[in-house]
């Protein structure tokens, strides 16, 4: 059994990929692959972690929690997602930086399904956007939250060491949300296990949300007209149309937090993008960059 975790990480749609990946589930159960709906599992995963604290599953329990998530047989692949899985808000940002306890919750959840092949996924974004994010989702002020943390320290690279340390040789794949318009079809069959010609529902989502009307119209007819195409050749085709069509008010944000500069934006965007250079040469890391 072979059991893909998509973490997501709040503030880079990860119901986005669910959704995605439930819109071609006649293909998937077809071929094998199940993806949970999050209301089957709800107080499930929940309360084995629980019951657990880090171990792994015994084979009775693990059974249990397969017979829980999955209707299907024959099953070889499943999948589930589900951002609070890496840990609610007011867990992702604290002294010891950005999603400090992003590792053994990480390897906790993956301790679930201790006799299959578990891989885990997750967006990564710059922490200039995600942390407002995330502030906005905890019911507390501004200073309680941050209690001094220099937000300079609230950084993806020491995350990511954590996060591949836990999982002990398991598969980490890993993308930029910042990407996501360009990579998000080969991020669903990556997850997905999908084919490239196999037709991909929903695969244009993405840039539905970002691009005029006019530009899905332009986007649609140059993939038409294009016939067969090479993921680089696809890519080109989305940054360009992408680059004249794009709303701006889809691919621009305001950062309305106390104190934050446009110097100190521009700083944690800079240490964001060394932090990607450090993961995506990272062993154990499979980096989907356009």
């Amino acid at each position: 059994m072979q059991v893909a975790i998509h973490f997501g990480t709040h503030g880079t749609e990860p119901e986005r990929m669910i959704r995605t990946l439930m819109e071609n589930r006649d293909w998937l159960l077809g071929n094998g692959v199940e993806v949970v709906p999050p209301g089957r599992y709800k107080g499930v995963l929940d309360e084995s972690l629980s019951s657990l604290k880090g171990g792994d599953a015994p084979p009775e329990m693990e059974e249990v929690i397969y017979d829980a998530l999955m209707e299907s047989d024959n099953v070889r692949r499943m999948v589930i997602s589900q951002a609070s899985l890496i840990g609610t808000p007011p867990r992702c940002i604290g002294p010891g930086g950005l999603f400090p306890f992003s590792g053994p919750r990480m390897r906790s959840v993956a301790g679930l399904f201790p006799s299959a092949e578990v891989e885990v996924s997750l967006a990564i974004q710059n922490p200039a956007l995600q942390v407002p994010h995330l502030i906005s989702r905890i019911n507390e002020p501004y200073d309680r939250v941050m209690a001094g943390i220099d937000p300079r320290s609230l950084r993806w690279g020491p995350a990511m060491l954590r996060i591949v340390e836990a999982m002990q040789g398991r598969r980490v794949i890993v993308w930029c949300y910042e990407d996501t318009p360009l990579i998000w079809p080969e991020a669903v069959r990556r997850i997905a296990t999908m084919p490239t010609d196999v037709p991909l529902k929903s695969g244009l989502a993405v840039l539905g949300d970002l691009l005029a009307p006019e530009g899905m119209t332009e986007l649609r007819d140059a993939l038409t007209n294009a016939g067969r195409l090479t993921t680089e050749a696809r890519r080109s085709i989305f940054a360009a149309v992408l680059g004249r069509h794009a709303r701006p008010e889809a691919i621009s944000e305001t950062v309305p937090l106390p104190g934050w500069t446009q110097d100190l934006v521009d700083e944690m965007t800079d240490a964001y993008e060394e932090d990607v250079a450090m993961i995506a040469a990272l062993p154990g890391v499979e980096f989907l960059a356009p």
